[in-house]
């Protein structure tokens, strides 16, 4: 615990102020997350990172995550999504100049890797751009449910959630995350009426239920990934935590969900 503590102070010591300075250097460092979060998916199923396959799966997800239309301004308003189809033609491209050898179902992983990765991230430059608010509101969420879920499920939890997948959560957990995250986000939300438009109080304490379960929904992708793959950790990047994966897991589904609810 200790050395999670430790590390996981170092790692937020480091997110931060790329968070709160915001811009291209934000994003530019999310978008160097996203490439690091897909060589972490692309290893898991032991594929080399530096090939053909893996380099253009990283510049997917670079891609997809930073609005390049911001900046090189000849491209249309769905810039990074335009070029992200044009990597994915590249890919895709694999599978006629390596005679055979390389499949439609060998591209198929990288490519998807890169989307999972991509649209996550996106979203997170996405929600930055709107406001630190909406940012802090779907990481206190998020905090908020895996604490508030490891902590009624050690004390209360009897009931296994989906033990095929993740044996430690229990439905208990479960219900306790949401709780803790309903308690954290109505607290943020007396504070900042402004994080919560276009929608009424009561309203998005509802939506801030859907999130959560969300965010419960993403760490249990994840941990069907690994468990898929035979691994414990997404990676080794953050001692005592794992990889990117492991610590934006839930982040992945909870910022398009509310992007998808017009939060920002």
């Amino acid at each position: 615990m200790q050395k999670r503590v430790i590390f996981g102070g170092a790692a937020l010591a480091v997110f931060l102020p790329f968070l709160f300075l915001g811009g291209i250097f934000f994003q530019l460092f999310v978008g160097i997350l996203a490439m690091i979060g897909v060589s972490e998916m692309l290893k898991m199923k032991g594929l080399e990172i530096f090939s053909f396959e893996g380099i253009l799966a990283m510049l997917a997800a670079f891609v997809l995550t930073v609005p390049l239309d911001s900046y090189l301004t000849f491209l249309p308003i769905d810039g990074s999504f335009s070029a992200f189809s044009l990597v994915i033609f590249l890919i895709l491209a694999g599978t006629v100049l390596n005679n055979g050898h390389y499949s439609f179902e060998d591209a198929a992983f990288p490519i998807a890797c890169s989307l999972y990765v991509g649209v996550g991230f996106q979203n997170l430059i996405n929600a930055r751009t709107a406001g630190l608010d909406k940012v802090f509101l779907a990481l206190f969420i998020v905090w908020a449910t895996d604490i508030g879920a490891y902590m009624i499920g050690r004390q209360f939890g009897k009931r296994k959630l989906m033990p095929a997948v993740s044996p430690n959560k229990t439905v208990e957990g479960s219900l306790g995350g949401v709780l803790s995250a309903l308690v954290i986000a109505f607290i943020f939300m007396l504070f900042d009426k402004n994080v919560y438009a276009p929608y009424s109080f009561f309203v998005m304490l509802l939506l801030v239920v859907l999130f959560s379960v969300f965010a419960q929904f993403g760490d249990l992708v994840e941990s069907s990934i690994k468990r898929h793959f035979g691994v414990k950790d997404s990676g080794k990047l953050i001692p005592g935590h794992g990889g990117i994966l492991d610590r934006f897991d839930s982040m992945i589904f909870v910022f398009p969900i509310m992007h998808f609810f017009g939060l920002f």
